[in-house]
């Protein structure tokens, strides 16, 4: 493979990469505010110009300046190699290049930064991007001087709304034109842009019309500043109270990696970042998806009830007991649910098969809806393709409504509360609810309100997968884990482990106590290899 030298740095690179693309990749960032890996590279920010040594036979281009001597007094003619970006100049095998080594790279750094911070409002206070702004982190490392502009600054719109979800600070803004960039080159609805020149530049919204679409937090996402923020976010938290965990976006089959944030402090969620992975969502999350981290709060299911009324749990299983006492297995059935992870299907459809004997075996999922060829999928469950691959001979929620209204099932327990159903379909919701409420016994485990636990006997309340570590298969087939963030909400436990304690009232011991159980079982982990005795010697001493 091909490679150049960093400040004396082997960097390994694709043929076409630029520079600072193949520095990227190795964990090495070149500083920039208008380049992003998932965009094209305008070089208008001028902050990721490095030094590129003559190769043999070559020339090195020198530019003549005027540089101040304090010894002299006075400015001397002298000169200095030419700079150049980063993100335009492609990476050629055996050249050596010089940024952070680089005296004069560390004087333009320090120039860009004081260009751009001489109009710039001392807003940190109130900006939603302190703890996370380029503009703070450069300053530190390559300026650290306070601003020698004594004039009165331009002033520019703030608090401009662009549309339902964003809102614009042109005099925070650099100009770096990613979020104009977004929008033409990835949801391709060019309908942002820059007018005046200089600085009085300032980003538009086209006229007669407004940022919307299905990815508009996106040009919040690539703004490097705080001129750009989400009306959801605004003011809701300072990120350096925020803690981090590694999630999967539960709002469609695409399953987006993401970062989930949450203040332990109060244990609540407060965002979804998109998390690079270039084989799923590249950089990118749809706005639908990233506010479905508000799930993890609303519409949930967080005490035990019985009859609609909270119960503790011991009264719960009796009850549970009780309806599934003497009840042949041909009428039982389970329901998997396609946005619980693998685990808690697992957990399921083991009880279905070991202990209870039964066949009768289902699936639910949400109901289908919008999609594109961006991001979005029309399947709004997250783990319909595990589900399936778990269990292939679980029928439709269709097929289980219909073996209802025949009577051959009368007992159910069932993982999630959605159905195929729209919410605005009275009709048809109103149909699965009176079919549903025709059981002898359901049973429902579920993290979030719906129809299957608006109709259930027994609510048991199961983890969201932000209380509990998860796998999920997206619709390519690729399984990915869901880290657990927050802490357990009210009385509500892994899906996992309440199908357990379903088990054990049941009259059933589970072949499962923790997590890790199960992960062995789906071969997600290894399981622990035996210790090999070489000698009976070694034997009679362990």
């Amino acid at each position: 493979m091909p490679s150049f030298k960093l400040d004396g740095k082997e960097i390994p690179f694709q043929p076409g990469q630029s520079i600072i693309r193949a520095a990227h990749d190795q964990g090495i960032e070149i500083p920039h505010y208008c380049w992003h890996p998932g965009l094209s590279a305008p070089a208008n920010c001028r902050m990721c110009l490095v030094e590129i040594l003559p190769a043999a036979n070559q020339r090195a281009v020198m530019l003549d300046i005027l540089e101040w001597d304090a010894a002299l007094g006075d400015y001397r003619p002298t000169n200095k190699p030419k700079l150049l970006p980063a993100c335009q100049m492609q990476a050629v095998d055996g050249q050596e290049i010089k940024a952070d080594s680089s005296h004069h790279v560390q004087q333009a750094r320090k120039a860009v930064q004081e260009s751009l911070l001489l109009n710039h409002p001392v807003d940190c206070p109130i900006c939603d991007q302190a703890g996370e702004c380029k503009l703070q982190d450069y300053w530190l490392e390559y300026q650290k001087t306070p601003k020698r502009m004594v004039d009165e600054p331009v002033h520019k719109p703030k608090a401009e709304v662009f549309g339902d979800t964003i809102v614009y600070d042109a005099e925070r803004c650099v100009m770096c034109t990613r979020c104009i960039r977004f929008m033409e080159e990835v949801a391709l609805d060019p309908v942002l842009n820059m007018r005046e020149r200089g600085n009085l530049n300032e980003i538009f919204v086209a006229p007669g019309r407004k940022l919307e679409g299905h990815y508009t937090f996106m040009t919040e996402h690539v703004c490097p500043v705080g001129a750009l923020t989400t009306k959801d976010f605004r003011f809701k938290a300072r990120v350096w109270f925020l803690r981090t965990a590694k999630s999967i976006c539960q709002g469609c089959a695409t399953g987006c990696n993401a970062h989930l944030d949450y203040d332990a402090r109060n244990n609540k969620v407060y965002r979804y970042r998109p998390r690079d992975n270039e084989a799923v969502n590249a950089y990118w999350m749809c706005d639908e998806g990233m506010l479905s981290y508000k799930r993890a709060h609303e519409g949930r299911l967080l005490e035990a009830k019985l009859g609609g009324r909270v119960a503790g749990l011991a009264a719960v299983l009796e009850a549970t007991r009780k309806l599934f006492d003497g009840v042949a297995r041909e009428s039982i059935a389970v329901v998997l649910s396609a946005q619980h992870s693998l685990e808690d299907n697992w957990a399921l459809l083991e009880l279905a098969r070991t202990s209870l004997g039964t066949k009768n075996i289902y699936f639910s999922k949400d109901v289908d809806g919008y999609e594109d060829k961006i991001l979005i999928h029309k399947d709004k469950s997250s783990n319909t393709r595990g589900v399936m691959e778990l269990a292939p001979e679980a029928k439709p929620f269709e097929a289980l409504m219909a073996d209802v209204g025949a009577v051959r099932t009368t007992h159910v327990i069932a993982l999630g509360s959605a159905t195929p159903r729209l919410a605005t379909d009275e009709e048809g919701l109103a149909e699965d609810l009176g079919g549903l409420k025709g059981l002898r016994a359901l049973v429902t485990i579920a993290s979030n309100a719906g129809p299957l636990s608006d109709a259930a006997h027994v609510i048991l309340p199961a983890a969201s997968w932000a209380e509990a570590t998860g796998t999920y298969v997206n619709a390519k087939g690729l399984k990915q884990t869901s880290e657990k963030g927050i802490e357990l909400l009210g009385s509500a436990r892994p899906a996992w482990e309440q199908v357990a304690h379903v088990a054990k009232a049941l009259g059933y011991e589970p072949s499962w106590s923790k997590l890790k159980d199960i992960r062995t079982r789906l071969g997600l982990i290894e399981a622990p290899r035996p210790q090999v005795v070489e000698n009976a010697t070694q034997a009679a001493a362990d």
